[in-house]
């Protein structure tokens, strides 16, 4: 509009139609457009002058559309049906995502330029407001740093004979811009806890707070007030004194100090460098070297073209929490449901669990010696870590279902002598060969103590040591039959002396004996 408005002005002056399009850089065919109006309204160069604001009036009314956009746009009455739902998505989704969505929801035939010029168009402060973010200040010395993972490239690896993705674990103090990058091959919850330690002892200390991304290594449920914390990272914080306090989900610029200098490692530290790196551990060692030697060393511009490591050991280092006195000990968490069998694998390895938590869901805590198991909160038990089989703790069964797998052969052995020298006499007979095969005719025999007492049971196991068969069944027959004591009183010898010796009360007993 003010072009136009100069050319009118500049025209009416008396300057030419060349001078006009080469001082204005329009072309002549353009000039004699706007010019077109005006003469036909009986304008002339060297007229009455008019001031801006008649020229003004003059070209709104010639030439309308150069007030009103929407006039020259051709593809905008295709557009504005759907006004109200680009209204409802300004501030959610990208007009990329607008674009698309319009196109292959809509049937819109316009192009993505064509959407964007509308909206900044028709939404001039809707856009504007969505596009405003608030300037932070910087967190204190020792107070923040900002996680993230970023990709470096592909790298050949001599050991597998294959291709590898290698990830950067970047950590970048916000105070002081110092950096720490780890490159990995994989971003389990065992590479992304151990990369935080390995960042810790590179600064020589702790931060108050972590500013992580929301990957399910580190948060396995974002949210806004109450972000839920994976086990072994909320561990990992425990041990060192920090806060985990992760970024709102897809809000890349609550942690901007660790998202911009991802494409810097990528370039600065691994590109064109993959065929020196022979294997992973040394890529990570010369990453350290190429942090303090190169990252650190560099003029940072965001904080006044200083090097991070000068402003880090002058005002950031002796703000550092300490580092603990003991190692952190990594653990692998996991949620296993208890069966009807009370164990529960955790890796290769089954554990049991008591018996009254069948069905519910426990969480399993396996460390590099134990394995714990908890529910809602509470230990329930805990098992030496064993690579694989199974671990039983038979305190975990009910009795009742649990007593006869707890009578072993030494048990077996200790319960007879307690009944009596002759039990024990049978069970040792019974365990001498293949004492495991046949254990449940020892458990039989100590097991019958239960019907009959101790006594009848220790008569009946020497009736059947002196008949020669010291087996369950012979011992059952002669409880069951009830002549382990009379048996016994019968097989006396009858006496050598004379009747008459022994009184008139045992004469005629001695008599029929004889016959």
């Amino acid at each position: 509009m003010i072009d136009v408005v100069e050319l009118f002005q500049h025209w009416h002056a008396g300057r030419r139609i060349g001078e006009l399009s080469s001082s204005l850089g329009m072309d002549p065919k353009t000039v004699r457009k706007y010019l077109k109006p005006a003469t036909e309204a009986g304008l002339v160069p060297g007229g009455p002058p008019l001031s801006v604001e008649q020229w003004a009036a003059r070209a709104e009314s010639w030439f309308p559309e150069l007030v009103d956009r929407s006039r020259r746009q051709t593809t905008w009455p295709e557009i504005a049906p759907h006004h109200k739902r680009i209204e409802d998505w300004i501030g959610v989704v990208t007009i990329a995502t607008m674009h698309q969505r319009l196109r292959d929801d809509h049937e819109l035939g316009a192009s993505e330029s064509s959407v964007r010029r509308y909206i900044w168009a028709n939404f001039e402060e809707e856009v504007a407001r969505a596009a405003v973010t608030v300037l932070r200040d910087t967190p204190p010395a020792g107070d923040e740093a900002q996680v993230d993972y970023g990709l470096l490239g592909r790298w050949f690896d001599p050991a597998t004979e294959r291709w590898r993705r290698v990830w950067g674990f970047i950590m970048v103090l916000a105070f002081s811009r110092l950096m720490f990058l780890r490159p990995v091959l994989t971003m389990d919850e065992q590479s992304w806890v151990e990369s935080h330690v390995a960042a810790f002892e590179f600064f020589g200390g702790a931060v108050a707070r972590i500013v992580p991304d929301n990957l399910k290594t580190g948060v396995i449920k974002p949210d806004l007030y109450d972000p839920l914390i994976n086990k072994s990272f909320g561990e990992f914080a425990e041990h060192y004194g920090c806060l985990v306090d992760p970024a709102r989900l897809r809000k890349p610029r609550d942690k901007a100090r660790v998202e911009r200098p991802v494409p810097y490692c990528r370039d600065s530290f691994f590109a064109g460098r993959e065929s020196e790196f022979t294997d992973l551990a040394y890529m990570q060692s010369d990453a350290l070297r190429w942090c303090g030697r190169v990252a650190n060393q560099r003029q940072h511009r965001g904080i006044d073209r200083v090097a991070p490591q000068v402003l880090f050991e002058a005002e950031e280092k002796a703000l550092l929490l300490p580092l603990p006195r003991s190692p952190f000990e990594l653990a692998k968490w996991s949620r296993p449901k208890v069966p009807p069998d009370i164990h529960v694998k955790v890796s290769k390895t089954l554990y049991s669990v008591p018996w009254i938590h069948i069905s519910k869901v426990v969480d399993a805590r396996q460390s590099a010696r134990t394995v714990e198991i908890y529910v809602e909160g509470t230990l329930v038990a805990t098992h030496v870590r064993a690579e694989r089989g199974k671990v039983t703790n038979y305190d975990h069964y009910p009795p009742e279902k649990i007593a006869f797998m707890m009578r072993t052969p030494a048990w077996c052995r200790r319960r007879a002598a307690e009944l009596g020298p002759a039990v024990a006499e049978v069970v040792a007979a019974i365990m001498e060969v293949g004492a495991l095969y046949r254990l449940r005719q020892a458990q039989g025999v100590v097991g019958l103590v239960d019907k009959y007492d101790a006594f009848r049971l220790d008569a009946a196991c020497r009736k059947a040591l002196v008949a020669g068969d010291p087996s369950y069944k012979t011992v059952k027959g002669i409880l069951v039959a009830g002549i382990e004591l009379y048996e016994e009183h019968e097989a006396q010898a009858p006496p050598a002396a004379p009747a008459h010796l022994h009184g008139p009360e045992r004469l005629f007993d001695i008599e029929e004996a004889a016959q």
